[in-house]
Parts: structure tokens; sequence; C-alpha cells
């Protein structure tokens, strides 16, 4: 592979504006589908194989009438302090508020409150909710919807009434990633600044991922009408493109640099950059696929999509790495390093070499210190983690409702308002599906759920059940004396499937089935939680396996499968502490806490196993890479550091910036909850796992962290990512090293 990657270096490094030119086309062309995309794709959240999803599906195929996608918007009104909502003059300021609604964009229906039959003003006629109905779905919402809703909220407002609304629609039309990206941009390129001492460096590896990600989303908007990828799918593309991206090619220009100075010519550098360190970016890419990849096993629609649009623009950052940075650094020339150092070679623009001073530079004295004592470092490190991980004991999984948003937003008190005028519990109804069987009366049926279920702990109404055109099936919503995300309501969920809905079966001859917000909260949990040991299965053993072909070595790929599972729950703690607990919260704009998110665990672990796996790589095959070249344990420890180091630690900055610029300035909680767990997660990962953790298991275990069964050695093929075979390659071509050192002692390095 080496072999192979470092022809296709200098094939890319010398055709350079052939290279550009295909990936402009290509970029263009992935545009253009985009552009003639049509057609809007629903927000599709289903859990297959779940009681609740077969009730939805089941209530979606009897009661065809019912659009399921479609949005609904609850409008909440209350009187000021002391005042009857139904007197004639709030009455009538509420139907100017109904009236201005049902002019707005693609509204079909707004009810009335005060009509008869309706149950929508309290007992104290103090509040009364209104819902509107719109012909249209998540990804139909325009900023006039938006607009035209909070106009008519001001209309109320205006006559004295408190008015509030919840749903999608007064969340508005969310503009997703493009401050998230500025951010992580703008520190990338104070990173990369000081690492290169170069703004076109800098800018180099900037400008390729941003070509990369730019391709992913157009890829997800060209094919989100085949495949319904909505917006939310390419949330999670964007924030890992744009940071594996800048990582891989900040790799392979670090690389180009120190073989530049060395003294060999460009295409040279560049076929052996992409040679070796771009093994290290394809093995590392693939770890990143595979985890993502491996999110299809979880059998969550939305997870899958998202997984495997990440994945695809993962591989599009590898190959971009691989063809187009070659092609960007011979453009660049002399200007990949600073003005300054140019100045010591005007000729040629590079240093003399930096290898013979005699100096060695931070990450050497690091590694040094970290061999003293490993075993000491590795015990310290090893009970922080563990510290940092034990809120994990205590973390409660849920999904995000408006009860979550921050205080000050309309969804949030509209919430509130109906859970002081109606009970917690009308902000999550429970519903339940009920199918008669042959020759049953489904009409008394109902009539004796609903007696029994009013007379249950837990239940403080039920509404009256509605029937399908034929009377086979109906739907009863049932309404908790607690909120959705409140425990004593799942325990009410259970209660009522294991328990009282058997015997309301076999007494009434139904078939009933129990969905709603806290159903879909428990069902969503479980299927989380199912899926994640198969998932840890999957995914660990393919990465573990191809780690062993990269590393040679049995201990390499364990330690970097433990290491990953302490960063990973040392994450999550934090995630609970923060999100749950509240420690810190308002730091990064948390208002309000909650149940963690119910895919959070799964999601981290698919994502982090991939990134981490990332610096594994990169650290350590510059170690084996060493020990390859006959340096002993210790001693090829210390050179992994010296070389590599600095551009982990680049890299780790880079990355940990690009998700905290996705947490702080959104007000999304899933995307900051995300955000924030991934930042830290890649900063316990890079810096105590892989750069402490690491070094100091390999100083305790010495020359045996290289073993391989000699049986397994004879099978395995070679992949030589440390690029023995390459060296083997250029000196029957008389481009080894030693050609090299007789050449460098006559002559100075060539500019291409």
């Amino acid at each position: 592979m080496a072999t192979f990657l470092y022809k296709l270096g200098r094939l890319c490094f010398r055709r350079r504006w052939w290279v550009v030119l295909l990936w402009v086309a290509l970029l263009f062309g992935i545009g253009a589908g985009a552009a003639s995309s049509s057609g809007a794709v629903a927000e599709d959240f289903a859990l297959p194989g779940t009681e609740s999803q077969e009730a939805l599906d089941l209530m979606e195929e009897e009661f065809p009438e019912a659009n399921a996608d479609a949005l609904e918007s609850t409008v909440v009104f209350q009187a000021p302090e002391g005042q009857d909502i139904t007197g004639t003059e709030y009455s009538q300021a509420v139907r100017d508020v109904l009236a201005e609604l049902e002019r707005g964009d693609k509204v079909v229906g707004v009810v009335d409150p005060f009509a008869d039959g309706n149950a929508n003003v309290s007992e104290d006629r103090t509040i009364a909710y209104t819902t509107v109905d719109y012909d249209a779905g998540f990804g139909d919402i325009t900023d006039e919807m938006h607009e035209q809703l909070m106009a008519a909220l001001d209309t109320g407002r205006e006559a004295g009434l408190t008015v509030e609304a919840g749903g999608q629609v007064a969340l508005g039309e969310e503009e997703m990633g493009s401050a998230a990206e500025m951010i992580g941009l703008g520190v990338a390129l104070v990173v990369l600044f000081i690492t290169f001492g170069s703004l076109i460096a800098a800018g180099l590896p900037v400008i390729t991922a941003m070509i990369g990600v730019s391709a992913g989303t157009l890829g997800i908007t060209a094919l989100s009408t085949v495949f319904d990828l909505t917006e939310t799918t390419g949330i999670l593309a964007s924030m890992i493109g744009l940071a594996v991206g800048i990582d891989y090619a900040l790799f392979i220009v670090s690389r180009y640099r120190a073989e530049l100075i060395e003294g060999h010519d460009r295409d040279e550098a560049a076929g052996r950059a992409v040679g070796t360190a771009g093994s290290a970016v394809v093995f590392a890419g693939l770890t990143v696929v595979i985890a993502l990849g491996g999110l299809a096993i979880v059998n969550v629609p939305l997870l899958t999509k998202m997984g495997l649009a990440a994945a695809a623009t993962v591989a599009l950052a590898v190959l971009i790495a691989l063809t187009l940075v070659p092609a960007a650094l011979a453009i660049t020339g002399k200007r990949i390093f600073g003005r300054r150092v140019r100045k010591q070679n005007p000729e040629t623009g590079v240093p003399a070499s930096l290898s013979k001073n005699g100096k060695e530079n931070v990450g050497t004295r690091y590694a040094r210190g970290i061999l003293r004592r490993p075993g000491l470092v590795l015990v310290a490190a090893v009970i922080g983690l563990g510290v940092l991980a034990a809120p994990v004991a205590g973390m409660e999984l849920g999904l995000p409702d408006d009860g979550t948003q921050p205080e000050e937003s309309t969804q949030r008190k509209a919430y509130d308002l109906l859970s002081e005028g109606f009970g917690p519990g009308f902000n999550g109804p429970l519903m339940l599906s009920l199918e008669a069987a042959d020759g049953t009366d489904l009409v008394s049926a109902a009539d004796a759920v609903s007696a029994e279920l009013d007379g249950t702990d837990g239940i403080v109404a039920t509404a009256p059940a509605m029937f399908n055109s034929d009377n086979t099936m109906a739907t009863l919503l049932v309404f908790p004396s607690t909120g959705p995300s409140d425990h004593d309501t799942a325990d009410l969920v259970h209660h009522l499937r294991d328990d009282v809905v058997p015997s309301l079966e076999s007494e009434t001859g139904t078939d009933i089935l129990v969905t709603g917000a806290a159903a879909i909260n428990i069902d969503f949990s479980q299927v989380m939680t199912d899926a994640l040991v198969p998932y840890l299965a999957l995914v660990v053993g393919l990465a573990f396996i191809l780690l062993i072909l990269v590393f040679r070595s049995i201990v390499v790929p364990l330690k970097a499968a433990l290491g990953f599972l302490l960063s990973v729950l040392a994450a999550l703690g934090a995630v609970v502490a923060v999100f749950q607990w509240g420690w810190g919260a308002e730091l990064i704009g948390v208002e309000e806490t909650g149940p963690i998110m119910s895919m959070m665990p799964i999601f981290m672990v698919g994502v982090i196993f991939g990134l981490a796996m990332d610096y594994e790589v990169f650290l350590v095959t510059r170690m084996r890479e060493a020990h390859v070249h006959g340096e002993d344990a210790h001693q090829s420890v210390m050179t992994g550091f010296n070389l590599n180091a600095r551009v982990v630690t680049a890299a780790a900055i880079i990355m940990i910036s690009v998700f905290a610029g996705f947490a702080i300035p959104t007000d999304d909680s899933m995307v900051k909850m995300i955000g924030f767990g991934l930042a830290v997660a890649v900063l316990l990962d890079a810096f105590v796992v892989r750069m402490t953790i690491v070094p100091a298991v390999m100083g305790l275990i010495g020359e045996r962290v290289w073993w391989l069964p000699k049986w397994l050695d004879r099978i395995l093929p070679n992949v030589d990512d440390e690029g023995d075979s390459l060296e083997k390659y250029l000196t029957a071509n008389g481009k080894g090293r030693d050609a090299l050192r007789k050449r460098s002692d006559r002559e100075p390095a060539s500019v291409s």
C-alpha cells in the first residue's frame, strides 16, 4: 500500500492542475444534483420492532385521513390574574388570534377552544388552548410561517392576554452549522498558523477540508429525496467531516514538510508523505467509517442515515487528503514554510535540517518524563478517568421535548402553562390503540377500557375514544398525573403493558397497544440499550482486526480499545454532570437540565471510537516505523513523540474547537449535548489516553508490546503502513536514505 500511495502522491503532485480540475468538476456536478433535488423530506423518526411504533403504524393505516407527519402548533392563552378567559372581552381577543392564525401559510385548521364539546379550557377558566394544523411537514417550515405565528401571538398579547406557542413552527427554521463552522475554522486557522508558522500552510488543510465537507453536504442534499435524508442527517456529517478533513490534511502536510527538511525534492517529498502518512490516514479513516457505518446495527433509521452520511463524508476526506492535498502542495511551492524560515535558504525555501541540531523538542521530553515513572503515570491517569466516569452510574435517558427548552422560550412557557392549567400529564398523554377481534363490539369494549383506566393510579383522565370508519379500531388518550419525562410516568407505562392491558384484552376481546411520548421514550431507550453490546462487538471487533494488520501486534490494538472505553465513559460522565446534574451548565449556555438523550451513549461510542483510533494510528505508526527501523521499545516511543506529538496536539485542539463550536452557540439541546460530549471525549482521549496512558503502557511492557504469534504473523497480509517495503522500493531505484545522504553532501534540495 505504501508504494502505491507513494506513486499516487507523486502523480497528483506532478499533475496538480488536472487533479484540481477533477475535484472542482466533481464539486460542481454534486452541486448541480443538489440544485435539481426537489421536494421536501419529512423528519422521519421510527423505532422498528417496538410496541410504540407498531401502534403508530396501525393507526396510520386505519386512520388514513390523519396525517401523522403533519405539523401541529399548540397556542396557549392565559387571562390576567383573577380574570375569566371565557369572558366577553378576553374570549373575543382569543377569537381574533384564531382568525389571524387561520390566515397563515399552509394552515388547514384551527380549533375553537370555546366551541361546544371541546375541553380546551381549564377548570378555573383562566387558561385555554387551541391547536393549529398545517398541511406541511418538518422540512416545509419557513421563516414566513414562524413570523405569522409570532404576529398572531402578539395580537393576543396586545389585548392583555399571555399567549405562548409550542411546536416546531414556534421554533422556526433553524440555521444549522454555519456559525459553528466559523468558530471551529477560526480556531483551526490559529492553531495551524502556530504549528506551521505560515498562513499558506495553515490555510491549506482548512480549504481542502471545506471542499470535502461541501461535497458531502451537497451530496446529502442531492440524495435527500431518494433516501429521505433530512437536514438533521447532515449535522454529524458536517461536524465529523470538517474535523477529520483538517486533521488528515494536517498529517500529510506535516510529513511533507519533514521530508523536505530531510533534503528530498518536492515531488519526492510529496510521494513519501502520501506513502507513509497517507497509509496512516487510510487506516484511521477506515476505523472511523467502520464505527459510523456500524450505527446501522441499531436499526433506528434516523441514526443509520446520520452514520452512513457521515461515513461517506469521512471517505471523501481521505480521498482529498491523498489526492487534492499533494496537488495543493505543488501549487503552494516554497510558501509551505513561513517567510522567516524561508530566509534561511532563499533558493529553495527549505530550512536546514532540524534533526541535526541536537535539541529535544517538547514531545520528546514529555515522553521521557512518562517513561521514567510509567506505573505511577498509568495509575494516576486511570484513576482520574474513573472519577470523571462516576456520574455515568446515575445517568437517566430520555428524549428532548418542549419541557427541556430554555425558560424564556415561548415553547417552554406554553409547556408550563398547559401543565398549570391541565396538569403535567397533558403535555405527554399516552395513547392506546384498540383493535377489535371478529364479532367484538368495539364501542362497548372502549367504554370498558376507559372505565378501568379511570380507576388506575397515576391516571387523572381519559378522553373519549375515536373510531375509524368501520369501527374496527379505536384510539384512546390517557392523561397521566405526571409529566412525560417523569419516572412515575415510565412506571405507569410498564404497569399498563405488564399488568393492566393483558387483563383488559382478555375481558374485552381486543388487541391493545400503548404508545405516546413516555412509551416512545421507554422503547427508544430500550432499543439503544439492547443494541449497545452487539454494536460494540461489531465495531471494536472489526477495528481490532484492522489494527492488528496495521501494527502487527496484539497488545497495541487491545490497549487502544481499552483506552477508548476509558475515554468514552469519562466523557459520558462529564455529559451527565453538566446536562443532567447542572454542574457548570451555565458556562456553555445550558439553561435547562434533564435526562440524557437516549441515543447519546451509543452515538458517542460510534463516533469517539473512530476518532480515538485516528490518534492511535497517527501516534503509534511513527513508533512502529521507528521500531521496524531498529530502535528499541523506549526509544521508539520517544521518536514517535518527537515527530508526531506536536501534530497530534494540533489535530486534537482543532477537533475539540470544531465540536465546541457546534456546542456553544446553538440553543438546540441535542446539538449542544453532542458537540460538548465529542469535544470532551477528544480532549480526554487525545491528551490523557493516547499521549499519556499509551506511552506509559508501552514503557511498562517494553519489547513485548510488539509481540505477535508466529502463526498469525504468517497468515496476515503485510500492509506496510510503516513504509518498509517503500524504502526497499526507493533504494532499488536509487532514492533510498543512503542515496539521499550522499546526494545531500553534494547539493541542496532542488525546486520543482
